[in-house]
């Protein structure tokens, strides 16, 4: 009779610690396959708003801010700039930005920016995809001459984009480089990814 009290008592406990083990197993099991639900920090960052600070930018300076994986031009242009735009139209495949899907509706059609002074542009020709370079100097003889304004110019291809993003005539890419959404939290901070409208 006593072995029976005994074997019963172990009995219990070995069942008692086969089920404590095996839940600690079952949790150790389920919270990492339950977690793989979630997006991964990569995949979060490639849809997220960015915030670039404009204080950081010199008059005819550009810096270069990662969006979805894609680069963003952004340049503070100077007043020079800004007042050789409207004569440049001659020679542009679309100077008045009629092609509704390269800019958002609350840009300019001229500058392409909420504030004349800082362009915000997708950083990708819109021949092929490759990242154009930034040439700001004016008159540059490998680019034009006279009717180079400043801008950007795809070697890849020879494709060239004033300092609006519009594409000139007679190049490869057929489309201005397209202006992303983007806000303004403050004077000098913009997000890029969150439109104006909804800012």
């Amino acid at each position: 009779m006593s072995n029976d009290g005994v074997n019963t008592t172990r009995r219990r406990f070995l069942t008692a610690a086969t089920t404590v083990v095996g839940a600690a197993g079952a949790v150790g099991v389920a919270v990492p396959f339950v977690g793989s639900w979630n997006p991964s920090a990569k995949a979060k960052a490639a849809g997220a708003p960015v915030k670039f600070d404009l204080s950081r930018l010199e008059p005819g300076e550009m810096k270069v801010v990662e969006w979805r994986g894609k680069p963003v031009y952004v340049v503070r242009r100077t007043p020079e700039t800004l007042a050789a735009l409207p004569g440049n139209a001659g020679n542009l495949k679309d100077p008045d930005s009629t092609n509704a899907a390269q800019q958002p509706e609350y840009v300019g059609t001229i500058t392409r920016s909420i504030k004349d002074e800082f362009l915000v542009l997708v950083g990708l020709c819109t021949h092929l995809g490759c990242a154009p370079k930034y040439r700001p100097e004016v008159g540059a003889a490998d680019l034009g001459g006279d009717s180079w304004i400043g801008g950007f110019f795809c070697p890849c291809h020879g494709s060239k984009f004033d300092l609006a993003g519009r594409v000139y005539q007679g190049v490869p890419a057929s489309a201005n480089l397209a202006v992303p959404p983007y806000s303004y939290e403050s004077d000098s901070v913009i997000v890029i990814g969150v439109d104006q409208e909804a800012a």
